[in-house]
């Protein structure tokens, strides 16, 4: 394998693979997002070709948000017994095969079972457990500083991939800019092949920060206890108060981001006279902001309480989004928005995997949080199907804007109740 000689070189240097790693869950993340993201560049162009409603394709959409969270829990446990490079290799071929058949579709059923079902369960094979499930693996120290970079890789990807697919869907059509994506997770993959491993223990190392190799564990249960293993953590966890209260805030968390933002963003931009180009030009500067956000959220949340780090993530961006209405969209108010929104769009999650790790235990982690970012992307999907409702029915995206804004300020509150410091990870009396 092409690893083994980044391995011996990582070792020489005395520097630990784990890192290599991370860059190529980076990449991962990154391409990722970019394929969750672009549907959002979409919209507008769909509706010109095909006739189709803005509801109609946010319903698409907002399929597409779910699955991408319900598929988080089981992605884990998948992660877990057959490994993480052969399950993210799997996870990139769905997503390209999808994308490349959708070049040819021409009906709303069609734009449902690609966009909605296939890319859903694709990318949700990738989501943010993927980042959980490397930083609480490969990491004993530094897992807060680790899954900000990875968290920013949402950011990056935004940052990166969304003014490019404007400019080529301007240009060339949302056909070839769908070719371009499918390319880059063709790069992605290559590297997770060539590149990733599943645990430290498969090179000899510890993780990086411990002195002992960690064994892998022994997995022999059949595929129909696989299955069942997130449902049987889920029993466990949902009886906790901290669950409920993480799930509930991550739940506003996508219902104020991924839904709201991402998916309707550039057509919000539209209705004022903003070109999709400039739109995604603002976005790419809020993946900008976010990039450094959620980097140094990872880090400050490795030394500071990680409640209040939410506290005041969760409010300062309810705040921007009800200020969004009065900025009238110019380029100044745009750029203020920009910045304040930008800064924690993602860094809420270093705080809340470490808060998951806190009550639940490293090793349940990527599950329990599989399940919390499933919270997550059915916000997001309400957020995709009501703000698009909205539109439809009152011409104005708004109403769900001033919703999320408040949302945000509840969840600030909300995230407060979460006890300090708790006697014990709540679940490793068990194992998975």
């Amino acid at each position: 394998m092409m690893a083994s000689p980044f391995v011996s070189a990582f070792a020489k240097r005395n520097l630990h693979y784990g890192w290599v790693v991370v860059a190529a869950t980076f990449l991962t993340m990154l391409v990722t997002a970019g394929a969750v993201g672009a549907p959002g560049v979409f919209i507008v162009p769909l509706e010109k070709e095909f006739g189709w409603k803005t509801s109609e394709i946010s319903s698409a959409l907002a399929i597409r948000f779910v699955l991408f969270g319900l598929m988080g829990p089981f992605a884990a446990a998948f992660m877990n017994r057959f490994g993480v490079r052969r399950i993210v290799l799997t996870a990139l071929t769905i997503v390209a095969t999808v994308l490349a058949a959708s070049l040819a579709m021409a009906q709303l059923w069609q734009l449902v079972l690609l966009w909605g079902i296939g890319v859903g369960l694709g990318t949700g094979l990738t989501a943010m457990v993927l980042g959980a499930t490397v930083a609480t693996r490969w990491f004993a120290e530094r897992r807060g500083l680790v899954m900000g970079m990875l968290s920013a890789s949402t950011a990056t990807g935004q940052l990166i991939f969304l003014p490019l697919l404007a400019k080529m869907t301007a240009l060339y059509g949302w056909r070839v800019s769908l070719c371009f994506i499918c390319l880059m997770i063709a790069i992605a993959a290559a590297v997770v092949f060539f590149l990733m491993r599943d645990r430290p223990a498969d090179i000899g190392l510890p993780p990086y920060g411990a002195k002992d190799v960690v064994p892998t564990p022994a997995h022999s249960e059949s595929f129909t206890v696989l299955l069942a293993t997130p449902l049987v953590v889920l029993k466990e966890a949902a009886g906790t108060a901290a669950f409920w209260v993480l799930f509930a805030t991550f739940f506003i968390c996508g219902l104020s981001t991924n839904g709201l933002i991402q998916t309707h963003f550039i057509a919000l931009c539209g209705d004022y006279g903003l070109a999709s180009v400039t739109a995604a030009s603002v976005l790419a500067m809020m993946g900008m902001f976010d990039f450094f956000g959620t980097i140094g959220s990872g880090w400050l949340s490795d030394r500071f309480d990680n409640r209040w780090l939410l506290f005041w993530y969760y409010g300062l961006r309810g705040l921007s989004l009800l200020y969004l209405p009065y900025t009238d969209f110019t380029f100044y108010g745009l750029s203020l928005f920009a910045m304040f929104y930008g800064l924690d769009w993602i860094a809420t999650v270093p705080p809340t995997v470490k808060l998951t790790t806190r009550y639940f235990g490293a090793e349940k982690t990527n599950v329990v949080f599989g399940w919390i970012f499933a919270g997550h992307q059915l916000g997001a999907a309400t957020a995709a199907y009501g703000a698009g409702f909205t539109r439809t029915e009152f011409s104005t995206y708004l109403p769900a804007f001033f919703a999320a804004g408040v949302a945000c300020i509840v969840a600030a509150v909300l995230v407060l109740s979460l006890e300090k410091a708790p006697r014990m990870a709540v679940l490793d009396a068990k194992t998975v």
